[in-house]
């Protein structure tokens, strides 16, 4: 497998040839190996010593749903392991221009772009596009000047990026992000404003016979499946409706546990405002839904423009309910704008409805929000992510590194609703969904799913539940090492996977394939431990103890006696 490393202070890249991180798989696996070797234990995450590794998998360009790229960074918003996974083109133009892994370092001496093209790349100057507020167009004149049109991947950021807010993304094709723990503020401080990937090698498996029926096996599988038909349809936000029944929905920073969802429901959005479905490359489902939203400009009555707005359940959550905003053109208006700025919508989100429990009860003032925050006031709340963004103030410029560290500054910690200083994703559903967040590795919903084991409501001791979520995270290092969607992990069952990696040359046992999950989790384990995580130090926020959730209040005890168990039993054999 190839490795391209570019060095943006010296403006050099060099491929080399790493098949000894085969046994890794690709994906996660490798990126972590990679940072391991490239990243300096003590550097500050916007400093030219972090370093970006993207990575893919040997099922890129070969199966359906293989289509993720995991990213890999030091976190400017935990100061630990940051990984961030997405979709679109990313992976197949990465894995068509030939290589298995990206390591970018260093810093540019001026803002640049990247184009990669198979061996080839170029440093592009970007200083006539600093200052563009948004990452769409942003994309759109990279877009214009760089060839490949369907077989190119165009990463970038906006403008909160350029501003370096902790819990700026990095886009990809529009619709599809790295959203999560600030990749985009890794972008800004590189002076790297772009990435455009494009390739024309080709996919060809060492079994051709037996790779063809095993991916017939898939398909069919992926187009009759009950559980893939309901990404198709309504996409994730068919959780809002079941979720707010079972008053798991977080609603106005958790301080309540009932709001009128319907006009931001699923169903709400397909029937009134869905424009269009795309998909990512390579995936038969097409499970992202794009919201039409047409506006009249404020000059020129009966003169429109219609935006076209992606939606999925956690902006719902974290751009709706999270802070008591129920109608359907007010968020959409909010992802929008978040969308323009290249923000990570559930630290948005979450970042807000702490500020507004915090002027509520006054902590903070108008003299530091520059505009009354109060739930459900649309109006307002695009007002302040704008102010996020500008950083008018230094309670901005707090908020603008996360609920945690404005929450440091300012007080409200108790319902800064954090875990491991990352903002919490949209479930309200017990213990494993919180225990989960804290001892997943990226403090993620999707480390371990712990929400679905809370709605099966089945009661575990507190070790069976750590133990459950756990196992489940190794099962999920193997899936992202061969970068497969979350979403089809019921089609990708062990033994599919290792059917699938047989036509590719590669001979795994069932043993051999959760010993590789276990292996790749504790490696990652102490990766984080290096870059300086510390369990003893997650704070867990009182608000936790305080609301209701579908198992009753929850029990600090609980708590104690599963991270006691955690913290024996696997964090410390690293």
């Amino acid at each position: 497998m190839n490795v391209l490393t570019i060095n943006l202070t010296d403006y050099t890249y060099e491929i080399e040839r790493r098949d000894d991180l085969a046994e890794w798989l690709g994906g996660t696996g490798i990126a972590v190996q990679l940072m391991k070797e490239n990243v300096k234990k003590d550097c500050d995450p916007l400093s030219p010593e972090n370093v970006i590794v993207f990575a893919v998998g040997p099922f890129t360009l070969a199966y359906p749903y293989a289509s993720k790229t995991v990213a890999m960074f030091k976190s400017p918003l935990t100061e630990n392991l940051g990984e961030s996974h997405a979709g679109g083109r990313s992976a197949a133009a990465i894995a068509s221009a030939g290589y298995r892994a990206i390591v970018i370092k260093g810093k540019s001496e001026k803002p640049i772009y990247l184009v990669i093209d198979n061996e080839k790349v170029e440093f592009k100057d970007a200083r006539s596009l600093v200052g563009i507020r948004s990452s769409i167009i942003l994309g759109r004149i990279i877009a214009e000047n760089e060839g490949g049109r369907g077989r190119r991947s165009i990463m970038r950021i906006g403008f909160g990026g350029q501003r370096l807010v902790r819990f700026a993304c990095v886009t990809t094709e529009t619709y599809r992000h790295f959203g999560r723990l600030g990749l985009g503020a890794v972008f800004g401080s590189k002076n790297l404003l772009g990435l455009v990937v494009k390739g024309i090698k080709t996919f060809k498996p060492v079994d051709p016979m037996s790779y063809r029926k095993t991916y017939e096996e898939i398909l069919r599988m992926a187009i009759e499946s009950d559980a893939m038909k309901k990404y198709y349809l309504l996409g994730t936000p068919v959780n809002v409706l079941p979720l707010s029944e079972l008053k798991a929905l977080p609603v106005k920073n958790l301080t309540e546990t009932e709001l009128d969802v319907e006009d931001i429901s699923g169903e709400s959005l397909a029937e009134h405002s869905l424009g269009r479905r795309i998909a990512c490359s390579h995936c038969p489902t097409a499970c992202i839904h794009i919201a039409a939203l047409r506006e009249e400009y404020e000059r020129e009555r009966y003169f429109y423009k219609t935006l076209m707005i992606s939606y999925d359940y956690e902006l719902i959550y974290a751009l709706g309910s999270m802070i008591g905003v129920n109608k359907r053109e007010d968020l959409l208006k909010l992802i929008h704008k978040v969308e323009t700025y290249g923000l990570d919508a559930i630290s948005t989100g979450v970042c807000l409805a702490w500020a507004t429990e915090a002027y509520k009860r006054g902590l903070i003032t108008e003299n530091e929000t520059l505009i009354p925050l109060e739930f459900g006031n649309a109006e307002n709340y695009l007002k302040a992510i704008d102010h996020i963004v500008y950083q008018p103030n230094d309670f901005y410029k707090s908020l603008a590194q996360g609920a945690e560290k404005a929450s440091e500054i300012y007080g409200g910690k108790e319902f800064a609703m954090c875990f491991g200083k990352n903002e919490m994703p949209g479930y309200n559903t017990g213990y494993a969904s919180y225990i989960g967040l804290i001892i997943g590795l990226r403090h993620s919903h999707l480390d371990n799913a712990g929400y679905s084991i809370d709605q099966k409501f089945k009661r575990l001791e507190p070790e069976e539940l750590v133990d459950a979520l756990v196992k489940e995270e190794w099962w999920r290092q193997v899936l992202s090492s061969l970068v497969v969607c979350f979403f089809a992990r019921g089609i990708y069952t062990k033994d599919l996977v290792l059917k699938a990696l047989k036509p590719l040359g590669i001979e795994m046992s069932e043993e051999d394939l959760e010993e590789l999950g276990r292996k790749i989790y504790f490696e990652k384990l102490k990766l984080k431990k290096m870059m300086g995580f510390d369990i003893n130090k997650v704070r867990i926020p009182e608000r936790v103890f305080e609301v209701e959730t579908p198992h009753g209040k929850l029990s600090k005890d609980y708590f104690e006696r599963a991270l006691n168990y955690y913290k024996e039993n696997y964090y410390k054999k690293v």
